[in-house]
């Protein structure tokens, strides 16, 4: 399903991906998408969130949740999860992902668009990789509940070591700030 062209025609889309600041910053960048998606996916393996049992709908923010649409749990790269944000990359995508999420996990394209835009627009974790915020940064806005109280959880972990060894094939020095 995750094929390398349709990753490079998802980046069409966000021509500044991995092409901000020195060539050391967009090796982190890279190494800071992948670590996460490596995390998210088990290796590229899953396309839909191995517990499907939460709806993930919050109706707070004023987003419905359609009546006989499917969860909202996580789906593509980087697990798109809640209503809000299938709303919010459907629109950003002239598309309705509120009403028909399972798209994400339909389309290869749209799969690692749909991560692109989380990393690009919605979550700031280009800017954290890009301003030298670190890659804890990007850990707490994917997936906060994996920062522990004073130390990483073992998924949080697991990033940080994807992290670094993406670094290390890259040639370039993780930088400071990895953790929670």
């Amino acid at each position: 399903f995750y094929t390398y062209n349709d990753f490079i025609a998802a980046t069409k889309y966000y021509p500044t991906f991995g092409s901000t600041g020195s060539l050391d910053v967009q090796k982190r960048e890279l190494a800071a998408y992948f670590a996460n998606v490596k995390q998210e996916t088990g290796t590229l393996q899953y396309i839909r969130e191995i517990n499907r049992n939460n709806v993930y709908c919050d109706t707070s923010r004023g987003i419905p949740c359609p009546a006989g649409t499917k969860a909202y749990y996580g789906r593509g790269p980087l697990q798109l999860t809640w209503n809000y944000n299938y709303d919010a990359a459907g629109k950003a995508f002239n598309m309705n992902l509120l009403q028909n999420p399972d798209q994400v996990a339909q389309n290869g394209v749209l799969s690692w668009r749909s991560s692109l835009w989380f990393w690009m627009q919605n979550s700031n974790c280009h800017a954290a990789i890009t301003q030298n915020q670190g890659f804890g940064a990007t850990i707490r806005a994917i997936n906060g509940g994996e920062c522990g109280k004073g130390r990483e959880t073992q998924p949080a972990q697991n990033r940080i070591n994807y992290y670094k060894n993406f670094c290390s094939q890259l040639g370039v020095s993780p930088g400071g700030n990895l953790g929670c």
